[in-house]
């Protein structure tokens, strides 16, 4: 793994660990997922739904998977040598991303703008100065918009073990687990 990916895997345990009790449970993805949905206000319920959906797959695929002692919940020890499989979560990434994208695109016209974008990433637990270095990575237009394409590749790419000098990259601040 690229010492890029091992500091995604950190922040991202650091994230999914939402209430911050240093393990991650089924509890810790239902608060993200309110969190987000939240502040998806102008989203209809289709896509709502989706992130739920998405949000509830990813955790029922991490238990099942790094789970190792099969208590419930999942340590850093546990999350850091695995979750960046792409044989294993691959296809649950790739429905997260697609349902995340789409969260911020209520109005149906392929592109996601900034406020939204942030409001989203917020919601995560991602730090507001990294998430507009992530936004202006992707080249917005003049408009200050992003394709939901675009966003859906950056969250595929960021949990490649082999990627680096990645837009997902600029997520990477001084948080730690």
């Amino acid at each position: 793994m690229r010492d890029e990916a091992a500091k995604r895997v950190e922040l991202v345990f650091s994230l999914f660990d939402a209430n911050g009790n240093g393990v991650i449970d089924s509890d810790d993805f239902d608060l993200m997922t309110d969190r987000v949905v939240e502040a998806a206000t102008a989203s209809d319920d289709s896509a709502k739904t989706a992130i739920r959906a998405a949000f509830r797959r990813y955790w029922t695929t991490l238990a099942a998977v790094l789970d190792a002692n099969g208590d419930g919940v999942i340590t850093v020890d546990e999350f850091r040598p695995f979750v960046l499989d792409p044989e294993r979560f691959g296809p649950t990434i790739a429905e997260f991303a697609r349902a995340l994208s789409a969260l911020g695109d209520p109005d149906g016209d392929g592109l996601v703008e900034r406020p939204l974008f942030v409001s989203l990433m917020k919601a995560i637990g991602f730090e507001e100065a990294n998430i507009h270095s992530l936004f202006d990575a992707f080249g917005p237009d003049a408009a200050d918009r992003i394709p939901v394409a675009t966003w859906a590749a950056g969250i595929e790419d960021y949990y490649a073990p082999d990627m680096a000098g990645i837009p997902g990259d600029h997520l990477v601040g001084t948080r730690a687990v």
